[in-house]
């Protein structure tokens, strides 16, 4: 068994914590990788705080991770010590379904293991997520990373980055077309970034004026304040794409206004309760609202050279583990540029 140091909820309640388990010893397809850095999604604290649904407790979130491969096992073939690898959200899935056969192995028809709140195939061993010190994952499921990229940020990369990469992909954005990003956070910030070096003009919907003039860094050349329903006006019929990142609940109907005939509105946040829309926001215009989940492990790796031969990174702030909490309640009141990043060192 390898000792790991973690951090873990133990209830919804209760604040993040110094942890320490075992984690498995490596099977024979097995790779052992030694976290360097593990990014702080949204959808950590939800989970920490049981919010979408039963968590397990003691809950150790965390699913952007990088870091070096320390060991590996007898049949393991791409990967050898010292390489640099990542892990996203899932660690193992059926590997026979459809989906899986298709690469997208996470909408497997069995049961994706998701790297953590979730069982292994075994259905008895749950996983714990990447806020530790090492982490033990089956080689197919392993992405590799380019050696001399900044691995603090890269690691966001494996939820952020492929969460906003496969929809602009699956759309096939490219020069010429406009595509308008909701909420500018960790997922909003990478599709303005990646929808750019895409070719596309990217404008920004946003609640906060305040945040214009970053947005017009990272690449967006338009921006509208979403308070004041007369500035969708201006918009209205054309977008190409809308990408939401806004995980609380708000009214789809004026953003669905802004698209194009054929338009559409892919959602990545998910508000713990339904939201809202007027059904002639689609029929008028013939829109699209539809999701998107991540992407699989082929898509993934095609994501990760992608923005390494781009130099799209996230835009992040490298925090000692001791600072969670205390970064998780700036998360929620969006008070970050634009990813929280642990350094795994200081677990």
């Amino acid at each position: 068994m390898i000792k790991t140091k973690a951090y873990a909820a133990q209830s919804a309640t209760s604040p993040l914590a110094p942890f320490t388990f075992d984690r498995r010893d490596p099977k024979p397809d097995d790779v052992v990788i030694e976290i360097a850095y593990a990014g702080i999604c949204h959808s950590d604290i939800h989970t920490a705080r049981s919010e979408w649904g039963p968590t397990a407790y003691p809950c150790v979130p965390g699913h952007e991770i990088v870091g070096k491969v320390i060991q590996v096992g007898k049949k393991v073939k791409k990967f050898k010590v010292g390489d640099l690898a990542g892990v996203g959200c899932f660690v193992d899935s059926c590997g026979k379904c459809k989906n899986c056969k298709t690469h997208e192995e996470q909408f497997c028809e069995g049961h994706t293991v998701f790297t953590y709140n979730s069982m292994e195939l075994d259905g008895k061993t749950p996983t714990q997520g990447g806020y530790s010190s090492h982490i033990v994952v089956k080689e197919k499921y392993v992405l590799k990373i380019k050696k001399g990229l900044p691995l603090d940020r890269v690691a966001p990369l494996l939820c952020a980055g492929i969460t906003t990469y496969s929809p602009l992909k699956r759309y096939n954005v490219r020069k010429g077309m406009r595509v308008g990003v909701v909420g500018l956070g960790g997922l909003g910030h990478m599709a303005v970034k990646l929808a750019k070096s895409m070719g596309a003009e990217v404008l920004i919907f946003s609640t906060s004026p305040g945040k214009e003039k970053d947005a017009k860094k990272l690449g967006a050349k338009h921006f509208v304040v979403t308070k004041n329903p007369e500035n969708f006006a201006a918009w209205a019929g054309k977008l190409d794409l809308i990408i939401d990142t806004v995980s609380a609940k708000h009214d789809f109907t004026p953003y669905l206004s802004t698209l194009k005939i054929d338009g559409t509105h892919v959602l990545l946040g998910a508000a713990p309760e339904p939201n809202e829309v007027s059904a002639f926001a689609v029929i008028f215009g013939r829109r699209r609202l539809t999701g998107s989940l991540i992407g699989g492990i082929k898509e993934t790796q095609e994501m990760l050279d992608y923005c390494a031969r781009k130099k799209v990174f996230s835009d992040i702030e490298l925090i000692h583990a001791s600072k969670i909490n205390e970064a998780y309640e700036r998360t929620i009141k969006g008070d970050v540029k634009y990813r929280f990043v642990i350094d795994a060192k200081t677990f």
